[in-house]
């Protein structure tokens, strides 16, 4: 899917949601959290970093926590139920539909039935920014519109 597709599939997705959210889009690459960091003159506890993890023979989750944070596999392992396993390049691309550096965590394909959690790391600012489907696009939200748009849950697995 060309960059300008996915962009005007995401802001669709968005708009859906009155919000008023608007995709940023950088000349800069944002695909790492530093790299978001300093092409959106922010620091990098503000990206939302989305992290896709297998659970089981055919389960998968997706994290969504601060750029400046590690998930802590026992917590995550709480929550989930069994082990989590970090997903594969091909794994992400397959379930999500977007490739690493640019994985959107809300508009994700509803076949693949991602359960979404959002780390309490995220809600120490005001604002966070998450990939909007490109590793040159962004899009800023608050903890509380990001739930609203990827219906996540919003947990503890970092500290």
């Amino acid at each position: 899917m060309a960059k300008l597709d996915v962009h005007t599939k995401v802001q669709a997705w968005l708009d859906q949601f009155n919000l008023g959210l608007k995709i940023i889009d950088t000349p800069e690459n944002t695909a790492t959290a530093e790299l978001a960091a300093a092409a959106l003159g922010t620091e990098v506890g503000q990206i939302a970093k989305s992290l896709l993890f297998r659970v089981g023979d055919d389960d998968y989750v997706m994290v969504i926590t601060a750029g400046d944070v590690k998930v802590k596999s026992g917590k995550l392992k709480a929550i989930v139920g069994s082990k989590p396993r970090m997903a594969s390049v091909d794994e992400v691309q397959a379930v999500t539909g977007y490739s690493i550096g640019g994985v959107c965590p809300f508009d994700l394909p509803e076949e693949s039935k991602i359960k979404i959690l959002l780390d309490d790391s995220l809600g120490r600012f005001p604002v966070v920014y998450a990939a909007a489907g490109t590793d040159h696009s962004a899009v800023g939200v608050t903890l509380e519109q990001l739930q609203q748009i990827t219906g996540g849950t919003i947990v503890s697995v970092t500290k």
